[in-house]
């Protein structure tokens, strides 16, 4: 795998911080940030930008419910959102509220560019608009019938006549075929680009961008009552996260973003609007948007209304955060929709990190201190076997993972490297180093060498994943908090400085101790 040091921009969606963070949210955090550390460890300069879309009718609604200044609602919610991150060691370089007066400033120039390019108007909206999804809808787009009308997400819409600015959405129709048709990768997965090809196809109308029926917004630019709407705002926040609309800096380095991450429910606004807002505004276009599936609660979304809301805190408090990064990547497929259970995040943190990975360091490393007093060496006489071992991790390592996370293929990516753990065992199996001891101390000595080499190549694979427990091994292995990347990867004299320096292995402590399913926990906890 060949060094890059190029900027890559990657973002999560813009959580809208009506209710406490749920498991949706934790896992796509997760996964922006795996691939964040991902591309840091490739020697990338990385930024990742996520935040909290606190605009809108729904917040404004809700704060007015309870009493309180919007604001004041704002601040509390988005503060969960943070502490969510913290919890689950997400690597976030710039937290973006779009209550913040810089986002307001980077919207208002977003806006500013679109009028001066024509595609802005002023008229009279009368149509149907959803406040739980913020959207407007189009009166095909509906189903049921008379009053029990619901928007194609399956939530309450109203009939709203109100003065709005529009966008000449229906100006960049061929444009944005034209963006799909080059650009085959622009959106992923195919099923996420076919239902937007079809939805561009069949026509686009112009599209409602200011609310004058509520003020907690941004304010539209010379245009006193006109806030703009939500996703207009929304959307610009991944200019903002990066310094827009100054032109040098961040934004200059980092813009165009390597990647939107956001769940499919989103997918229109961002792959429809805002490349045509982009386009409008003169500044070049995301590389990709990949539009992840939903984890499902006994086979339905998750939501308040149907009371099958999981707190990712209290799983991870429950399981522990590298178990849980674990399970969320290595059993979906990432893209696809998947499934949560207590017992698949139990059955699935002991039988591959605790019996397989775990095992594998702790016997590794308990053999090596109790047998060699914790002394490695550098010249011991390997055999075709050891560096055949070695050869194959370091190819999974360097190259087979890498290809599949440069596609977001994680479960892929974990499941080559979990092949890479049962080689190691299976070699600690037949080379039974406790029998060459007494046999061939010499021989035994070339094992235990080897194992360790190949732990900590397994620990630098897989610490994207599970960044505390990879850190506590390598600390424990005497690795310098700088040489867990994939330029150490590739530094051919690593064990042999490593061996002649003072460090000596002490005696090693489990990195993923058992878990036990809670009390009360079946197997269709969860499960679709």
């Amino acid at each position: 795998m060949s060094d890059n040091t190029d900027p890559f921009y990657i973002t999560t969606a813009i959580s809208y911080p009506n209710g406490r963070p749920h498991i949706g949210h934790a896992y796509e955090a997760i996964a922006t940030d795996v691939m964040a550390r991902f591309q840091r460890a490739r020697g990338r300069d990385v930024r990742m930008v996520t935040g909290t879309d606190e605009h809108g009718l729904k917040m404004f609604q809700t704060a007015r419910d309870q009493g309180r200044a919007t604001i004041d609602l704002a601040n509390e919610m988005s503060g969960y959102f943070r502490e969510m991150y913290a919890a689950l060691n997400i690597s976030y370089d710039s937290f973006m509220r779009t209550s913040d007066a810089a986002h307001h400033a980077a919207s208002q120039a977003l806006w500013r560019a679109m009028q001066a390019n024509g595609d802005l108007y002023l008229d009279r909206y009368e149509g149907w608009y959803s406040v739980r999804d913020e959207a407007f809808y189009d009166e095909s787009e509906l189903v049921g019938e008379g009053e029990a009308k619901l928007s194609p997400q399956g939530t309450a819409v109203e009939w709203t006549v109100e003065e709005s600015w529009f966008f000449r959405l229906s100006n960049y129709q061929d444009r944005l075929l034209a963006l799909y048709n080059d650009n085959p990768d622009f959106i992923r997965p195919d099923s996420r680009r076919n239902e937007v090809l079809r939805f561009v196809e069949g026509g686009l109308k112009d599209l409602s961008v200011s609310r004058t029926s509520f003020d907690w917004g941004v304010p539209v630019p010379d245009s006193p009552g006109h806030v703009m709407y939500v996703w207009v705002d929304a959307l610009t926040t991944y200019l903002s996260g990066i310094g827009y609309p100054a032109s040098d800096g961040d934004f200059a380095r980092f813009w165009p973003a390597d990647i939107h991450m956001i769940g499919k429910d989103i997918v229109r606004f961002h792959a429809v609007y805002w490349p045509a807002f982009l386009m409008s505004a003169g500044l070049p276009l995301p590389k990709q948007i990949f539009g992840h599936g939903f984890l499902l609660n006994r086979g339905e979304k998750m939501s308040k209304s149907l009371g099958n809301v999981v707190d990712p805190m209290a799983l991870a408090a429950q399981y522990g955060v590298d178990p849980l990064r674990y399970y969320l990547l290595r059993e979906v497929s990432f893209g696809q929709d998947g499934t949560y259970s207590a017992e698949a995040i139990v059955r699935t943190t002991n039988a591959d990190l605790a019996n397989s990975f775990g095992n594998l360091a702790q016997r590794s490393l308990s053999m090596i201190f109790k047998n060699l007093g914790g002394e490695l060496t550098s010249d011991y006489p390997a055999n075709e076997e050891d560096w055949a071992l070695l050869g194959d991790i370091l190819d999974m390592a360097t190259e087979r993972l890498p290809r599949e996370f440069d596609q977001l293929a994680f479960s892929n990516g974990i499941e080559d490297w979990l092949r890479a753990v049962f080689a190691c065992n299976q070699y600690v199996d037949t080379q039974a180093p406790w029998a060459l001891r007494k046999t061939d101390p010499e021989r035994m000595r070339a094992v235990l060498m080897t194992l360790f080499r190949a732990v900590r190549t397994l620990a630098i694979a897989i610490r994207h994943v599970v960044p505390v427990a990879a850190d506590a091994l390598l600390d424990q292995m005497g690795i310098a908090a700088d040489a867990r990347d994939f330029v150490a990867l590739q530094d051919a004299n690593w064990f042999a400085k490593l061996a002649a320096s003072e460090f000596k292995l002490g005696q090693p402590t489990p990195l993923f101790p058992r878990l036990e399913l809670p009390e009360g926990a079946g197997a269709g906890e969860g499960e679709a």
